[in-house]
């Protein structure tokens, strides 16, 4: 049975270890106990308090005087050597300018650059040494009281009061020297408590203050320290001066929490300012995430609309009821992510990274971008492809299942065809478990080639990888001849060989198996994808080129402006369909009219040009004489019949 522990007093209580799976702090007051080690696994925290017991704030505060103190200390001896300027010793002016000169670029350095850990120790080990010591002391002193209380502003006054007497104490040398000491110390004095406001504030080009200051105010504070945290609540708990280093925080729930931004976060995803204030808002709608590590982040029925999570690991991730509406999800790493009842309409998931342990469950997508979009092409790859319609409940499930489970085998430097169809084929013998399927080739760039293979659930995708590349290379260093002599008389080999070669010639290129790959236009060859009947026939490969063809050429129209009124392009991808799908055309006519629809989509540029109509025309009469020995109750010509005549229209041809 769960412990529960809701509203009691816990203050400085040690639960170092324990198992406290499921228990109940829920309005406890956690002051200084020490949760360290401990399993808190879906625990609840809600509207507990953190932070510190009454002794080690008095302990703190009387620590942030010190150190104020040693900061006017700092002040008031800069303030001394700049004075010195106006001696009458030459080598006592030289020191005076260049205090001077130290001072002013540190003060440069810092308003601009700001202290970030890199820039506080290159200046603790460089000239600014002096100067760095003096502000960070003060800063911190500062940062401190606004961490501890936000009230301890005497903290300031004492070592400000304490600079100007002592500047003035070991000037001596006139009272012109004295006044510019005094400003001296003034004006360092003023700039750390700008320095201490800013970092306070989390600008990050003083992280360096904020960190120390959180680090010492958070000493002696409740301890989260290397906790299991999984599952557990802290909505609407107060949390400063807690320590969550190295604590796992996989799903952990932050909504409404207070002073999560006075934490202690080490290395987990509470060090970034932006995902707290998403974490406990819920708000991230047009936010930028790019490139963090949110692995095992809560963002359940989080406004998520249009942010950017391109590069993002979102791995083990709640994003349950999350709205996700036109989010860049590009190369997302989704691994075991719960997207259950998510909103993924307008979406772009340009590789991104889903595996079979993520949930789609219940996600609501009307439709999605296979592509990031660009000034010219703002809705790139839509799926379903007709702007016309959209999925319905499950569909998108479906739709993206066959994408899971692949083997994805990446080659960025002079693809060797040959090669590579003598190594899978190698891989799929040595490995008739794994039951390899190629389901797509695509080239990326002038010379890269992603192979996409669908595997089995349970095999080791990493070890397939490395033998495959193993093999591939080694292959790749022998000569063309001795590549023949391996693929003599195995025509499977030849046959991917080719296809491979053919993708590489084409700007996409997929293949359609059993698991049909609705997906991106390219070369579609429809057929048996597996490594024992790789290509299907010949005439079936050269009409997936074509086909490929004319999708690049219908993808290069216009959208139709009126959503109520196809256009060309709407009407001309209706057609291509009707063509594909249909059973009564042989292979050989299907190909010739595939060809007559490039030809009206390249004719679309300028449908009105006199020679592009002629062309259209001569293409329309084309597809009429192929269609014209089909049954009249075929569903090619009755598309045929309600098409052509629009289309016709569109050229201006009556």
């Amino acid at each position: 049975m769960a412990l529960d522990f809701s509203g009691q007093n816990l203050r400085g209580r040690n639960f170092k270890g324990q198992n406290l799976a499921s228990a109940n702090f829920s309005y406890a007051d956690i002051r200084g106990a020490n949760f360290s080690g401990a399993n808190l696994t879906e625990a609840n925290f809600s509207h507990a308090k953190a932070g510190l017991q009454g002794h080690w704030v008095i302990g703190l505060v009387i620590v942030s005087f010190l150190l104020s103190g040693l900061s006017g200390l700092f002040s008031a001896l800069s303030g001394y050597f700049v004075s010195l300027i106006f001696n009458s010793f030459l080598n006592n002016q030289v020191i005076g300018w260049v205090a001077l000169f130290i001072l002013i670029a540190f003060c440069f350095i810092t308003i601009s650059l700001g202290l970030t850990t890199d820039l506080g120790a290159g200046a603790a080990a460089g000239a600014v040494a002096f100067a760095f010591a003096f502000a960070v002391a003060f800063a911190v002193a500062g940062a401190f009281a606004v961490t501890l209380a936000g009230a301890f502003a005497g903290a300031f006054a004492v070592a400000g009061a304490f600079a100007v007497a002592g500047a003035v104490a070991v000037a001596g040398v006139g009272a012109f020297a004295v006044t510019v000491a005094g400003a001296v110390a003034g004006a360092g004095t003023l700039l750390s408590i700008y320095i201490a406001w800013q970092a306070m504030k989390g600008n990050e080009k003083y992280s360096l203050i904020r960190n120390i200051a959180i680090a010492f105010a958070a000493t002696g504070g409740t301890s989260f320290r290397n906790a299991n945290l999984t599952n557990a609540k802290f909505a609407e708990a107060t949390l400063k001066s807690s320590d969550f280093r190295n604590a796992t925080l996989t799903r952990t729930h932050w909504h409404q929490a207070k002073m999560l931004d006075r934490v202690r976060p080490g290395k987990t995803y509470l060090q970034n300012s932006q995902v707290r204030q998403l974490l406990v808002t819920g708000q991230g709608q047009d936010k930028n995430f790019d490139r963090q590590n949110l692995r095992g982040i809560n963002l359940q029925s989080a406004n998520l609309a249009d942010a950017s999570f391109i590069s993002t690991d979102l791995s083990e991730a709640n994003l349950q009821d999350a709205d996700l509406s036109r989010a860049k999800l590009k190369q997302t790493q989704l691994d075991a992510t719960d997207l259950t009842g998510a909103i993924l309409t307008g979406a772009f998931i340009e590789d991104w990274g889903i595996t079979n342990e993520t949930k789609l469950h219940g996600v609501r997508c009307e439709y999605i971008f296979m592509r990031l979009p660009t000034k010219a092409n703002p809705d790139p790859l839509r799926k379903p492809d007709n702007h016309q319609e959209v999925f319905q409940d499950g569909d998108f499930a479906e739709f993206i299942q066959p994408i899971f489970d692949t083997l994805d085998l990446y080659h960025n430097q002079g693809v060797d065809p040959r090669a590579i169809a003598i190594a899978f084929k190698k891989l799929a013998e040595k490995h008739p478990e794994a039951g390899l399927e190629i389901v797509a080739m695509e080239k990326r760039g002038d010379d890269k080639l992603l192979i996409r293979a669908k595997t089995a659930v349970d095999v080791n995708k990493s070890q397939l990888s490395a033998e495959y590349f193993a093999d591939y290379n080694q292959l790749k260093a022998l000569s063309q001849s001795q590549q023949s002599l391996l693929i003599e008389k195995d025509d499977r080999i030849r046959s991917l060989e080719t296809m491979l070669t053919t993708a590489l010639q084409q700007p996409k290129y997929y293949i359609e198996g059993d698991n049909k790959v609705s997906d991106i236009s390219g070369i579609s060859i429809q057929g048996s994808s597996n490594v024992s009947g790789i290509a299907g026939g010949g005439s079936v490969a050269n009409l997936g080129i074509i086909s490929g063809n004319v999708n690049i050429a219908i993808n290069e129209l216009p959208d139709s402006p009126n959503s109520e009124q196809p256009g060309i392009k709407e009407l001309l991808t209706q057609l291509q369909q009707a063509i594909s799908q249909s059973s009564e055309l042989s292979d050989e006519d299907k190909a010739e009219a595939l060809e007559q629809v490039k030809t009206l989509a390249e004719a679309g540029q300028n449908p009105q040009e006199p020679t592009k109509q002629k062309t259209a025309k001569t293409a329309i009469t084309m597809l009429k004489g192929l269609f014209s020995g089909l049954p009249a109750v075929a569903t090619l010509v009755e598309a045929a019949n309600n098409l052509l005549p629009v289309i016709s229209k569109l050229f201006g041809l009556g």
